[in-house]
């Protein structure tokens, strides 16, 4: 199944949406988090993105949610120092963190390809809520 790597600037925030995806999928998908920096601090860091991709990577792909744009940064950095066909399997979603990240992990645990995932987590930017 597709898995899920959940990159932050906290830590908290990461380890928030991962109970979040990881509860409505049923434990069903590798899922992984890579928040904030090694210290404590606010930040991202693009070796343990990469460690989470790796982490959450079974051989059908990881979708990557990010919070914010820097970290969309860090997560192309980190995809250098994945190996080519490790890199021909993930990609990056242009989605809302929270609303994204829920949408990609329901939609990973009804066994869908990498793509729909990714199509699932970002159709997640026209949800309203009221």
């Amino acid at each position: 199944m597709v898995g899920l790597a959940i990159v932050s600037h906290s830590s908290k925030l990461a380890e928030g949406l991962y109970e979040l995806t990881n509860q409505l999928s049923r434990g069903k998908i590798k899922i992984a988090t890579a928040g904030g920096m090694s210290d404590g601090s606010i930040g991202t860091d693009a070796v343990s993105i990469a460690a989470a991709v790796r982490k959450a990577e079974d051989g059908d792909g990881v979708l990557i949610i990010a919070d914010l744009g820097s970290a969309i940064l860090s997560s192309d950095m980190a995809m250098e120092l994945l190996d080519e066909e490790q890199k021909g399997r993930i990609v990056i979603a242009d989605a809302p963190f929270v609303e994204g990240g829920v949408a990609a992990a329901v939609e990973a645990s009804l066994g869908s390809d990498l793509e729909r995932v990714k199509e699932a987590a970002q159709a997640a930017k026209g949800l309203r809520k009221l």
